[in-house]
């Protein structure tokens, strides 16, 4: 008996240690109480049925694992059982996450979904925006992340630390920033003041900055130390590089070898373009693929190619010559001063539009999308995208009641498949729509809501030059699922909140 007993007891032991957790679940009754006696809080609202959630669950516990030891929480909200509390705080899509310090002052989470980036994430914004160094906490200060940036300023100096503030307030999110005005520190660094340090676990381990404090060029600066001189593109670097500002120069390979080698033989380009274009391998057998995004030949490795990222242009290095210093030095230089076509890929124009919602392709993407005298909502989709197939009939039901509409001439509902068509936009998820109002194609507005007919109409005639706004149907009102993973049992109204993507 007494055996049965501790068996039975021993099991339930094991039991509650594999389904211990260090993220907190909270209710309508305990949200507010948790986020008011905790100074900083990671909150993520979720629903069981959301693949995406799913997906972020084994990360968000480890990273709730290592950000217990320095009292930061995370948290999660079931918005399927807390409906109210999820509208409470603006909740759309699965899973949203925010960052919470009191319940005045919430913000969006904007790091990666991985436990690494979750746990840098949240630590830099356990700090403040400039943190005190002295020469006892600098070396534990150094080990804060992979990249911190360290001011060295008089004491007096109030113009270079009001610059080097600014730009902490501006990049707080990416790096921690310290300063310190010990000038005996400074010069055990090899600095002189003013100075900034970019301290780092890559490449040749700091950069120094010494030139005149402006916050324009310490910013500048700082984002471009802080970049690996020849880095790795992956999933947890992508959106980085992308929204670096600069082109990316891909190197594709399929050992990790091949792209060591490579990344030594095109280093003095890399040098040589600091700052002006970024560089990073790319491993073939994992992401081949993306070379097809890139206009070049899926099959043959290594390649080379540069892409604009702002103006999504591709410049894809000859496959059939061999990657040498000399050879890419040309090419890249020659990008550089602007000699270099860019490539680009185009499905044949339509000889006839046919259905209410315009095809668009990469030959007549300006004529039809930058037409200046109407509003144009555009669908970039992918052939093999479920949430896109289950978008299409109530897309097609849009494009058809503004067709027979008074605004037919002024508004125009298209697509076009971003698989097999260059376009100026960097799409990182499909579906993506957008509207480009009539006189403001600089200026496109994303859409992030439902995917049903009234809340695109409703979109529409709020972002839109004309207001144009049409009646729906009755029968035809039901929701698109934004989601395929959304089960059978699952509401519309659930399944249409999951604004996620099918990634690329």
């Amino acid at each position: 008996m007494h055996k049965a007993t501790r068996y039975a007891l021993g099991l339930l032991a094991a039991a509650a240690i594999a389904t211990a957790s260090d993220v907190v679940q909270l209710k309508k009754d305990t949200f507010d109480d948790f986020v008011k006696t905790n100074d900083l809080v990671l909150a993520e609202f979720f629903a069981p049925w959301c693949g995406h959630c799913k997906a972020l669950a084994p990360e968000y516990e480890e990273a709730a694992t290592t950000l217990k030891e320095k009292n930061i929480k995370l948290v999660k909200v079931d918005c399927t059982e807390e409906a109210d509390l999820c509208q409470k705080h603006g909740v759309e899509g699965y899973p949203t996450l925010k960052v919470f310090r009191g319940l005045d002052n919430v913000g969006p989470y904007k790091g990666q979904r991985k436990a690494a980036a979750i746990t840098s994430y949240m630590i830099k914004q356990s700090l403040p925006a400039v943190s005190d160094v002295t020469k006892d906490t600098l070396e534990e200060f150094k080990k804060a992340d992979k990249v911190v940036v360290v001011a060295y300023v008089d004491a007096s100096d109030k113009a270079s630390s009001e610059a080097f503030a600014s730009v902490a307030e501006k990049l707080r999110d990416d790096y921690p920033f310290g300063v310190s005005s010990d000038a005996a520190l400074a010069e055990a660094e090899g600095v002189k003041v003013p100075s900034v340090v970019v301290y780092k676990d890559f490449d040749e381990g700091k950069s120094v900055f010494s030139e005149k404090f402006e916050a324009e060029a310490i910013q500048k600066f700082a984002k471009t130390a802080a970049t690996p001189l020849i880095g790795e593109i992956g999933p947890e670097t992508y959106s980085d590089y992308m929204s670096a500002g600069i082109p990316l120069a891909y190197i594709f390979a399929e050992t990790a070898e091949e792209r060591k080698e490579i990344s030594e033989k095109l280093k003095p380009i890399a040098e040589a373009q600091r700052g002006v274009i970024n560089f990073g391998t790319i491993d073939a057998k994992a992401y081949g693929a993306h070379a097809g995004n890139l206009n070049l030949k899926t099959d043959k490795f290594p390649a080379f190619a540069i892409q604009e990222t702002a103006k999504n242009q591709k410049f894809p290095f000859d496959q059939e010559k061999e990657i040498t210093l000399e050879a890419v030095k040309e090419f890249v230089d020659s990008f550089v001063s602007g000699k270099v076509e860019p490539s680009i890929k185009s499905e044949p124009i339509p000889e006839k539009q046919e259905g209410p919602v315009t095809v668009v392709v990469a030959k007549n993407y300006n004529d039809i999308v930058l037409d200046d005298t109407k509003d144009v909502l555009i669908e970039f989709y992918a052939p093999w995208c479920g949430h896109c197939k289950a978008l299409a009939p109530k897309y097609e039901e849009l494009g058809s009641l503004y067709a027979k509409s008074e605004f037919k001439d002024k508004v125009v509902i298209a697509k076009v498949d971003a698989t097999a068509n260059d376009v100026p936009d960097e799409i990182q998820g499909f579906p993506t729509i957008k509207l480009f109002p009539a006189g403001a194609k600089s200026e496109p507005v994303t859409y992030s809501g439902s995917r049903t007919v009234d809340d695109l109409i409703k979109f529409i005639a709020e972002n839109g030059k004309y207001k144009a706004s049409v009646s729906e149907e009755a029968e035809e009102s039901s929701a698109a699922p934004a989601a395929s993973e959304a089960t059978s049992s699952t509401t519309e109204s659930e399944a249409a909140k999951e604004t996620d993507h099918d990634e690329l």
